[in-house]
Order: C-alpha cells, then structure tokens, then sequence
C-alpha cells in the first residue's frame, strides 16, 4: 500500500499541473476535428470548459504503478535483480493490468473530449456517454480502441529500461569506488533533477518512437468511426490523408508528457526516499 501512495503521490502532481493540454492533443489526433476548430475552441475557452479536473481518473495511474512495483518484485526473485529483463517484462505485465482494468473509463474520456457540439448547447454527461456506447455497441463498445492500447506497451517498456538504465548510470558515478555495496547513497538536490532529466530522456525517445498507436487508438474510439481494428487503421490514415498524420498532436503530447513525467518520476522517487530514510 505504501508504494501505492507514492504513485499517486506522483500522478496526481503531475496531472494537475499538465492536464490542459490532454484535451488538445486528442482533438488534433481526431479524423472528425480541424486544427483550426481545435486552436478556436482553445482561444474561445471552450476546451477549458470541457476538461475535467484532476479526479478519479488520475487515481487509477495508480494500478499501472502498483502492477509494476509488484512485477518487479516478483521477478527479481528469478531472474537477474534489476537487470533490462526485470523492467521489460515488468512494464509490459503492468501496462497489461491497467490497460485491460481501464480502457472503458478512458474511452468514455476520449468520448467526452471529442463532444464537439456548438457553443451555447448542453454538453452531454459521462452518463449520458455510457448510455450511448452501449446503445451503439454494447459491452464491446467500451473496449475501442484496446488494440491499440497494448501495441503502445511498448512505449512504456522503453520508456522504463531507458529511465532505469539512465538512473542506475546516475547512482553508479555518484557513489564512491570503495564503498561497501550495501549502504545507501544519500541524495541531493541534483540527484532528483538527474532523475527528472532521465525520466524526461527516456519518455521522448520512447514516446516518439510508439506515438503512432495514440492517433489510433483515437481514431478507434471516435463516435460512429468508420474504423474497425488496428492494422486495418495502421493503413487507412496514410492512405487517406498521408504518414504524417499518424503524428498528429505528437508535439502538444509532447509537451504535456514531458513534464508530466518528469514530475511524476520525481515525486516518485522522492516519496520513495523520504519513506526510506
């Protein structure tokens, strides 16, 4: 449970302070909305109006965290401690849990975002939402989209052997030649912006190279979408409308992940060094 805490500790610092640009990037990834109608909603504060704070949501970060924490724990126990193996293998099974746990919630999210209705009209209500999917498409409907949510473990896999090599690079030119393996390393300052760096290093290359499966969850996700599964969107979108467009919305998801990130990893690890110290 402690390690619990301080994952959510980390997700909920880092979504209240990056969250205004989720809803941005899902409208840019979206086949149904212009980048002009997303920078005038912007302008006019209607995107404002349609996020929702951080609430709930955020606290299910948590299950990725604590699935991972215990992952990692259990295959320490049989493979290599700590090595690139543990991490793969662990962030993959975490990725598994929390997307397989979830997808319904953020599909019902995405939904919200993309509810492009004209200023001044009633916006529809997660309820409302729900009832309409599963009109639409039953039970099924609330799991659009997961396709492409597992293709997009592997961002997170790279991500976290990336974060842990950097880090473990980190602690290894802090510490002494001499000293006893087994006595801990105390921490400053410029170790947690060395772990912010990292965390911001690893996210980019990760996220750059597995973007492409954001666009099409999106995409799969989208109210009456002419799309059905994932490879048969992997082809559609460069057909229809060129390679770029499975990188739509990657500098704004940028900006909003890096930060969010490194915050959170920060946070992370500080709570993890507070509680064991």
């Amino acid at each position: 449970f402690m390690q619990q805490d301080n994952t959510l500790c980390g997700g909920t610092v880092g979504a209240i302070l990056t969250c205004p640009l989720e809803v941005v990037k899902t409208r840019l990834q979206s086949s149904s909305i212009t980048r002009y109608e997303v920078h005038l909603s912007t302008v006019n504060g209607a995107t404002v109006a349609r996020m929702s704070p951080p609430g709930p949501l955020h606290f299910l970060k948590a299950i990725y965290f604590a699935a991972y924490s215990t992952a990692k724990e259990k295959l320490n126990s049989v493979l290599e401690p700590d090595s690139t193996q543990v991490h793969m293998v662990s962030a993959g099974l975490a990725g598994f849990t929390a997307i397989t746990a979830t997808n319904p919630i953020w599909l019902i999210k995405t939904r919200l975002q993309l509810d492009a209705r004209n200023r001044g009209e009633r916006r529809m209500s997660a309820f409302e939402c729900v009832r309409r999917v599963y009109q639409t498409d039953g039970l099924r409907g609330f799991y659009r989209g997961m396709s492409a949510s597992y293709a997009g473990i592997s961002e997170t896999v790279i991500h976290f052997v990336i974060y842990e090599s950097i880090k473990r690079r980190l602690l290894e030119a802090k510490a002494p030649q001499n000293m006893d393996e087994e006595e801990d390393v105390s921490k400053d300052p410029s170790d947690f912006v060395g772990m912010m760096l990292a965390a911001a290093t690893s996210k980019t290359c990760a996220t750059t190279v597995a973007y492409p499966h954001e666009v099409i969850r999106t995409r799969l996700r989208e109210e009456g979408t002419k799309y059905r599964s994932f490879f048969q969107t992997l082809t559609t979108v460069p057909k229809e409308e060129g390679y770029r467009a499975l990188y739509r919305g990657l500098t704004t998801h940028l900006v909003r992940q890096i930060p969010n990130t490194a915050i959170m990893m920060c946070t992370y690890e500080l709570v993890v060094y507070l509680l064991n110290g």
